[in-house]
């Protein structure tokens, strides 16, 4: 059985983007033994597709933090003795930077990545065995799908597939009435979209039957979200999600608008109809990549108007 250890920490929209590889290499080694090193914030996202056989979380930003206390270093010992328990076939380092190359050398087996020209920091290739070219010009999904591919010996040729499916996670505070989750929530404030054109969305998600579902994930988050609920005529602003029932909201929604968020992402990994709204960002290397019903929006500089978002939603829940 040919056992593989992926090494993709973080962030949550480029521990998405690594789940079609996860599905090539199950469709090419059926019988593989798959475990995935991520950031603990994100361990429910790899547990979402059945070809993970473990998940090995990290806390690289944590202990950052709290080198000095004692209870950083233990945690730090446990993690290097959950990572050498078993010695791999490949270890696969699909990230590309300094932190998830020391963590790759930590684990024993050969150690595999992107060449100097390829890795998003250069000298993080001199910590594998193997190094592989792939061009930057490619969107992240398909970079990972080959990277994977070239290090195992196939070629990926297959739609991309995530490989997940909506979680069977109740959420008891949900009504039944059809409902759009607007993900109106990111990291920089250039990425949102102005809230009065979200407020002109849902007047038309409320025209047409739909009410709107705002999730948070900070207390500014979840202040925005009660404003803009206020001033919508049927939405609701969810309680605090964690990321298997955020997956289960997203997953049963009618359709999703998003900004540039991780979120966004798993909507369209979910193959849920997704408007993906970029304000400040190039959505070509990095937007939603879906063989399901999805478009992106907008980029640096030109920030989506409601009339064509309206329209964009209108498309995607039609096809």
């Amino acid at each position: 059985m040919l056992k593989i250890l992926l090494v993709k920490t973080s962030s949550l929209g480029d521990v998405i983007h690594q789940l079609p590889a996860i599905t090539d290499i199950r469709t090419h080694f059926p019988d593989a033994r798959i475990d995935w090193v991520v950031e603990e914030n994100f361990v429910e996202l790899p547990a979402l597709h059945p070809g993970v056989s473990r998940v090995i979380p990290v806390a690289v930003r944590r202990w950052r933090r709290a080198l000095l206390n004692p209870a950083t270093w233990r945690e730090m010992a446990a993690f290097r003795q959950a990572l050498q328990s078993l010695r791999y076939d490949m270890v696969l380092d699909s990230q590309g930077l300094v932190k998830s190359a020391a963590i790759t050398l930590l684990a024993p087996g050969p150690h595999c990545g992107y060449d100097r020209a390829s890795a998003r920091e250069a000298i993080a290739a001199l910590a594998y065995d193997k190094t592989i070219a792939i061009p930057k010009n490619l969107h992240a999904v398909e970079r990972n799908r080959r990277l994977a591919g070239r290090a195992l010996g196939y070629e990926p040729d297959t739609p991309v597939d995530y490989g997940v499916a909506t979680p069977q996670t109740e959420l008891s505070w949900l009504s039944s009435q059809p409902y759009a989750v607007l993900l109106h929530a990111t990291s920089r404030a250039d990425k949102e979209w102005p809230e009065a054109d979200w407020l002109l969305l849902a007047a038309h998600l409320h025209a047409s039957g739909m009410s709107c579902i705002l999730p948070w994930g900070s207390s500014q988050e979840k202040e925005r979200s009660e404003r803009l609920a206020a001033q919508m005529a049927n939405a609701l602003v969810a309680p605090r999600l964690n990321l298997t029932q955020a997956a289960a909201l997203l997953g049963n929604a009618r359709a999703v608008v998003g900004v540039d968020t991780g979120l966004t992402h798993l909507a369209a990994a979910l193959k849920v109809p997704v408007v993906a709204l970029y304000c400040a960002s190039e959505p070509g290397l990095t937007g939603v990549y879906t063989a399901g019903p999805g478009v992106n929006l907008g980029q640096a500089g030109r920030i989506p108007n409601p009339e064509e978002v309206i329209a964009a939603l209108s498309g995607v829940m039609a096809a």
